[in-house]
């Protein structure tokens, strides 16, 4: 179903109550911004006209007031194909790590992970024998600056990063672009990889999770300076994710023996999605005063 243009409203116009009538009747929209507005896209004609009419009636969402999902709205409701190609770059970045995900077995291929990681290897008896940084790059091999994102080891890492990727990629990308959503993507595995680097040395890690915790700082602190409702997340989900790296980062997962965290990458990712979402935030109030 084509997305369609329900609403066209200044920037400085606060939505987040009517966003959450929205979300309360599980009525599937977006929001975007447009050279200094808020475009509000629905899934359909019929669809857009019950939004506007809804927004004539309940502009500030009116909390208190408690309605039922309407049938037409659940029936307009987005398969998950028109997902897809409503968060096409999203989906191509996740395409890109199932495809790395079978490649290397989940991590347990170490000679097709070796094309991938930060820094070249060789596997030698039980032991592995890591080049530095520059002499990878020397050898025209700068891809690695930016694929370890899609290493994953084991299918829980893998639906964990995926799963959030899917969630926070699709908010960057409906707002701010499917091209933005690409650069963010690689700027915070670039930070990532290196803080990883620089933290540990030579090593093998891997993971979307830098690069969410980037996604996560970039929404943070955006919706801070400019609220948008499409970077309004629950309530817990930052607590969450912060509780989690400080968890990390206190060493337990290696005490226990499930494995090595790359929480530095968690760290720098983090750091990164802070200083974008800082200047795009101040950018975007900039405009809207």
């Amino acid at each position: 179903m084509t997305a369609v243009e329900a609403m066209r409203l200044p920037e400085h116009v606060d939505l987040t109550g009517f966003i959450s009538l929205l979300q309360r009747l599980q009525v599937p929209h977006r929001v975007a911004e447009e050279t200094g507005e808020q475009v509000l896209w629905v899934p359909g004609e019929q669809l857009a006209e019950q939004v506007r009419e809804l927004y004539g009636r309940y502009p500030q969402g009116d909390a208190g007031v408690v309605l039922e999902p309407s049938p037409a709205f659940a029936e307009a409701a987005p398969g998950f194909v028109q997902q897809l190609k409503a968060s096409r770059m999203t989906a191509a970045v996740l395409l890109l790590t199932f495809i790395a995900a079978a490649i290397t077995l989940l991590g347990d291929n170490l000679a097709t992970v070796s094309w991938l990681s930060f820094v070249d290897y060789r596997v030698q008896g039980d032991y592995i024998y890591f080049s530095y940084l520059n002499d990878t790059l020397a050898s025209g091999q700068w891809w690695r600056l930016l694929t370890p994102m899609l290493i994953h080891f084991g299918i829980l890492h893998l639906a964990m990063n995926t799963l959030w990727y899917w969630e926070l990629g699709r908010r960057i990308e409906a707002s701010q672009g499917a091209v933005m959503l690409l650069g963010l993507t690689l700027l915070f595995s670039l930070a990532a990889n290196f803080a990883q680097y620089l933290h540990a040395g030579p090593s093998l890690f891997g993971g979307l999770s830098g690069v969410l915790y980037g996604l996560l700082g970039h929404c943070w602190i955006f919706q801070r300076l400019a609220p948008t409702p499409a970077y309004r997340l629950p309530p817990g989900v930052l607590v969450m994710m912060l509780a989690w790296l400080l968890i990390c980062m206190t060493g337990i997962f290696e005490l226990l023996q499930f494995g090595a965290i790359a929480n530095a990458a968690h760290v720098g990712g983090l750091l990164a999605g802070c200083l974008t979402g800082l200047l795009g935030g101040a950018l975007a109030r900039r405009r809207n005063s």
